[in-house]
């Protein structure tokens, strides 16, 4: 590698969303920019947020991780293979947590590779070029004719399900509304860890709902008892923030603790740990589906080329850019290829699609280290 360069951005969303952590209103985010000897170029979303609320990361945290203790770490580094790709994405582990900081150099570096050898990512990752079927999440909303209407239109644009942020007494009643609404579209909660002290009746009310799944009910480091509660429901859970590694997959379904998996690459340290992820969740028979953490559309383009695998069967969060952001920083921006689906597409690379005036102009902090 030549160099490498950090940018932090900040980016206004379409809409404010509520869930059980609070209201984002904007997302800040960092892009890892990689160039290299050859003049190929490489980027990567790092997807760690303002607050420390869905993990201990922050964009502060992992600026600081990714200039200090990550990025010299391809100083000399030569890659020839895709076994290059991932025992440098081992080395990485090392720096202990800091899974979105390690994933946003990784995955950077694997999109650097895409471009130097002229190699579609899907292709590299072990996937095929497929459409791809899209829900969306829609956040709490103080109005439930808001809700309906939200929902309403997802259905109109061809949304495969729909996902809906819940809490404690903000649960069954829009959820019913919306499965009266809309009977024959798919529909599942995303609790966000809300439900540690829930009584065991409002699991039952869910359970009646015949939703697709629950999503994150209880304590991210509590795979025993999402493994109880699976026992005692027949709605599967989903496990979210529960899942570091493809070591956490085996654990979880080895005790039952979920019946389906939804894997970010953020989360579990970039595309090398996802692959293994895919893997494991494959042969537990676990349901996949890719989230998303509102990203732009470097964060989607990379997110849909992971969708390429097989095991990604269930709708994926990773929408059209303009569900969340005025203007996105790739061009063409993410769009449907048809309505309620995204196509894998046969990029070599995502930094070929990046719009570097946009993202020039929410940029708020640079910085360059040269090897």
């Amino acid at each position: 590698m030549k160099r490498c360069r950090l940018h932090r951005l900040r980016m206004p969303l379409r809409q404010p969303t509520r869930t059980s952590y609070g209201v984002h209103t904007g997302r800040d985010l960092i892009i890892v920019e990689l160039e290299t000897m050859a003049g190929a170029r490489g980027v990567a979303e790092c997807v760690a947020m303002r607050e420390p609320t869905y993990t201990e990361e922050t964009v502060e945290t992992a600026w600081h991780v990714l200039r200090d203790f990550l990025v010299g770490r391809l100083r000399g580094q030569v890659f020839h293979s895709v076994d290059h790709l991932d025992r440098f994405a081992d080395s990485l582990l090392a720096i202990r947590g800091n899974a979105m900081a390690r994933a946003g150099l990784e995955m950077a570096v694997w999109d650097a590779f895409a471009a130097e050898t002229e190699t579609p990512l899907y292709q590299l990752l072990g996937g095929q070029e497929r459409d791809v079927p899209v829900g969306i999440s829609l956040g709490m909303e103080d109005a439930v004719d808001t809700l309906v209407e939200r929902a309403q239109a997802a259905n109109r644009a061809g949304y495969q399900r729909i996902k809906l942020k819940v809490a404690p007494g903000e649960d069954v009643l829009p959820l019913r509304v919306l499965r009266d609404a809309l009977p024959d579209l798919p529909l599942m909660a995303d609790a966000n860890s809300a439900y540690q002290d829930a009584p065991e009746s409002t699991f039952a009310e869910l359970d009646e709902l015949s939703l697709m799944m629950i999503e994150q009910p209880l304590s991210p480091d509590d795979l025993v008892d999402h493994a109880r509660l699976q026992h005692r429901i027949q709605t599967p859970i989903c496990l979210d923030e529960s899942i570091r590694s493809a070591a956490d997959v085996r654990r979880a379904a080895e005790i039952g603790a979920c019946g389906v998996i939804n894997l970010k690459p953020g989360r579990v340290g970039g595309f090398t740990q996802s692959r293994r992820a895919h893997d494991q969740a494959c042969a537990h028979g676990l349901g996949l589906w890719c989230g998303g953490m509102y990203e732009t559309g470097i964060g989607r383009l990379h997110n849909i080329a992971l969708c390429s695998l097989p095991g990604f069967q269930l709708p994926t969060d990773v929408g059209p850019s303009d569900q969340y952001f005025v203007e996105d920083i790739v061009e063409p921006p993410v769009r449907f290829c048809r309505p309620g689906f995204l196509r894998v597409e046969a990029m070599c690379g995502v930094a070929e699609r990046v719009d570097w005036r946009s993202l020039q102009r929410y940029t708020v902090h640079s910085e360059q280290i040269d090897f």
